[in-house]
């Protein structure tokens, strides 16, 4: 009988020791399935990860960026002194235009159409189309086209209110110096509420001063801010030697072409 129940009791014991061994074995595996605590990310791998990344995906510039975001509002002007002259040899590449409404609407300088018998206006996509002056503002030197025929799909520059420039801003030029174009050159503002005789004799005021080259052809063209907006018009370079640009361009601020256009939205 004594056998009999030591028998018993050591099956007992070998059945606790198998069990403590399968529990031994499970939290065994169940420790090496464990996730992994999370480590901190220092402050040197996020720099070394943003370098890394700038190196190998190479962002576009600061004037990429804006003409992209403006070229299907810019247009070559043409004119002929005679209104029935069609022939596109004895036109002249005068100027640039913007959009500034997307049913033909385009905004410039005055001296590019005046005593134009004919203007003709290129669009970004190449559609060619007469155009009218609607709108003349000689104190400004500024001047409203309307087009007779525009592409469906024209796109028209965005405007800014008021030009908010500071000494030193990053600007954009784009228009068709000596025809060639679009053009883009960028600089910063050299000055503000500037004055300018221009070559009529109409004495020009409240103009921003600017460093991006800008030359013959440029006239009526956009002067752009770093997000795109038309913050002037071009209107003039100094050119004191008769070489070309010196450095110092002039645009007629924002606030007063959009008075020449009209109220929002024109």
């Amino acid at each position: 009988m004594k056998r009999r129940w030591r028998d018993l009791y050591s099956a007992y014991e070998r059945q606790l020791l198998f069990g403590a061994l399968v529990l031994l074995l499970l939290l065994s595996l169940t420790s090496n399935f464990r996730a992994p605590e999370a480590q901190a990310v220092s402050q040197h791998t996020i720099d070394s990860a943003v370098q890394r990344t700038l190196a190998e995906q190479v962002l576009p510039s600061p004037a990429a960026k804006v003409f992209a975001a403006v070229h299907g509002a810019i247009v070559q002007v043409r004119t002929s002194a005679d209104a029935l002259e069609y022939d596109e040899y004895l036109q002249r590449a005068s100027g640039t235009g913007v959009v500034i409404v997307n049913r033909g609407k385009i905004l410039t300088s005055l001296h590019v159409v005046d005593g134009a018998g004919r203007i003709r206006v290129v669009f970004a996509d190449g559609l060619e189309s007469d155009a009218k002056v609607i709108t003349r503002q000689p104190e400004n030197d500024l001047a409203v086209l309307q087009a007779d025929t525009v592409p469906d799909d024209l796109a028209a520059a965005t405007m800014r209110p008021k030009a908010d420039l500071k000494y030193g801003d990053v600007v954009v030029a784009v228009g068709f110096p000596f025809g060639i174009g679009p053009s883009v050159t960028a600089g910063v503002v050299s000055g503000l509420k500037r004055s300018f005789r221009s070559a009529n004799g109409e004495l020009l005021s409240n103009l921003i001063q600017f460093d991006a080259a800008v030359n013959p052809g440029s006239s009526g063209g956009p002067l752009l801010n770093a997000a795109g907006e038309v913050v002037g018009i071009v209107t003039a370079m100094l050119d004191p030697g008769g070489g070309g640009f010196a450095g110092i361009g002039f645009a007629v601020t924002i606030e007063t072409a959009s008075a020449a256009a009209g109220t929002p939205p024109f």
